[in-house]
């Protein structure tokens, strides 16, 4: 009997997917667990697994873009047909990932495979392993069930066994070429479309994994002009690799999916904005001393950013109303304080979430926010990552920006902006003190709260940002 094979809905705030390859092609004979495709989300980039047997028949193309539940592929059987007039059906939810719960020594579970769950195993006594992590696994041998997996439920992902490689190896280069190199099917296809040999490309993922983003710098210096005998001083400039005058760059996936939650928040929320200043001198000094004292210690100094969310979490408690979401006519305040950090990517934003940043050490959120923008970059988020923040932090003090307006994201009641450290000056009768000042912006939904609990929240981050041993301590 025919089988529907339907896009599926991955997460909560799913609205759209794109195909990005057809790993089974018309006529391929495949199995329950055998990948069918690659499909783009708004926030991953995942591979979708058969969960029947049947011979495989595609009804749409490559680069479609649909909704979850529209019927993608037929698996049939002996000299069935696919049926005709395939519409789309209802979206089928998916088990959503599980929260992992956060406590004494396990803060970074999210991140470190080696602190997740246990493999698990299906009802029939399937291992919980993507194809791509048992093809990785049988090339170079690893026993599957030694490996804890950071997937949705324990499953094991083909990061998990490039990560337990690169432990058994002695500390390779990240730019020597690695035996057996391991190259996705998108990343072989964006190379063939750049016009890319992916053997003279070096990987900077893990064991030297070749990234979409290696592919692009690759790409990148073939488009470069040829420039005769450069003076060694002056090298030529790299050739830009974003988008380029004559493009058309469709609202499709990510991007997409930032136009329309952009739009539906300012047209959903009434939307403020303060701006505060804050003095971090204090803080500045910590740093620089913490340079010092844990120079060669393996331990990574915070951040200002990561000292803000330290304060944002501790804040939150105080003030709930702007950790809370409105639904049917309600302001639900929040019992988790779940930071999402904003993070730009080659192709558009992401917001990956520290969880329980009030309970959170400093150092553990340093850790953390370090990692989650290293998956950000390479492409490796899941999905349980990107979910359930109650508050964002986003900065652009890097980019020399002061102040700015940051849009809520829709769900959250307020968002902070972080802006640059510049040199104030506080008066002390007619003796100027030269300071360093911290601008905050904090946008926020009037519908919920008003502008005097915005500004006492903001006076709150400034007062422990202003008291920087409080947050490495406390």
């Amino acid at each position: 009997m025919a089988q529907e094979v339907l896009l599926p809905k991955l997460g909560l705030t799913m609205e759209e997917g794109t195909i990005i390859e057809w790993v089974a092609q018309s006529g391929d004979v495949v199995k329950t667990g055998d990948i069918l495709l690659r499909l783009a989300t708004d926030k991953v980039d995942v591979e979708i697994e058969a969960e029947g047997d049947g011979r495989f028949e595609p009804v749409v193309p490559e680069g479609a873009t649909l909704p979850p539940g529209a019927v993608i592929a037929w698996l049939l059987s002996g000299d069935e047909r696919a049926p005709t007039g395939s519409v789309v059906t209802a979206a089928v939810a998916l088990p959503a990932a599980p929260v992992a719960t956060v406590g004494d020594g396990d803060e970074l579970r999210d991140l470190d495979p080696a602190a997740g769950a246990s493999p698990e195993r299906q009802g029939n006594g399937r291992l919980l392993a993507s194809p791509n992590a048992k093809r990785i696994a049988g090339d170079v041998g690893i026993n599957l069930t030694v490996l804890r997996g950071s997937g949705p439920g324990g499953r094991i992902v083909s990061e998990d066994v490039e990560e337990e490689i690169a432990r058994q190896r002695a500390a390779p280069s990240v730019n020597s070429p690695v035996p057996g190199q391991f190259v996705s099917p998108l990343v072989r296809r964006h190379a063939s479309v750049s016009g890319v040999d992916l053997s003279t490309v070096r990987g900077t993922g893990l064991s030297g994994r070749i990234r979409r983003a290696d592919v692009e710098a690759a790409a990148a210096m073939l488009a470069a002009p040829a420039v005769a005998a450069p003076a060694p001083a002056a090298p030529a400039p790299a050739a830009p690799t974003g988008p380029r005058a004559g493009q058309v760059v469709p609202l499709t996936g990510m991007r997409g999916a930032i136009a329309r939650n952009m739009h539906a928040s300012l047209q959903e929320m009434a939307q403020l904005t303060h701006g505060y200043e804050a003095e971090v001198g204090g803080l500045l000094a910590l740093r620089e001393r913490l340079k010092v004292e844990w120079a060669g210690s393996g331990v990574n100094v915070p951040t200002i950013n990561d000292f803000v969310i330290r304060a944002v979490g501790h804040a939150l408690v105080e003030h709930p109303m702007l950790n809370a979401t409105i639904r049917d006519g309600a302001i639900y305040l929040l019992e988790q304080v779940n930071v999402g950090v904003a993070v730009a990517v080659s192709d558009g934003l992401v917001v990956p979430v520290v969880r329980d940043a009030d309970r959170q050490p400093l150092a553990s959120i340093a850790a953390q926010t370090r990692a989650l923008a290293t998956a950000a970059r390479n492409g490796t988020l899941t999905l349980s990552q990107l979910e359930g923040a109650t508050f964002v932090v986003s900065s652009l003090g890097s980019y020399g920006v002061d102040f700015f307006t940051p849009v809520v994201n829709p769900g959250n009641t307020g968002i902070l902006g972080v802006g640059r450290v510049r040199d104030g000056v506080r008066w002390e009768g007619d003796v100027p003190h030269r300071t360093s000042v911290l601008t905050l912006s904090l946008s926020f939904d009037h519908r919920a709260v008003d502008g005097a609990p915005a500004a006492q929240f903001l006076r709150s981050v400034s007062g422990l940002l202003a008291r920087p041993l409080l947050l490495l301590a406390g």
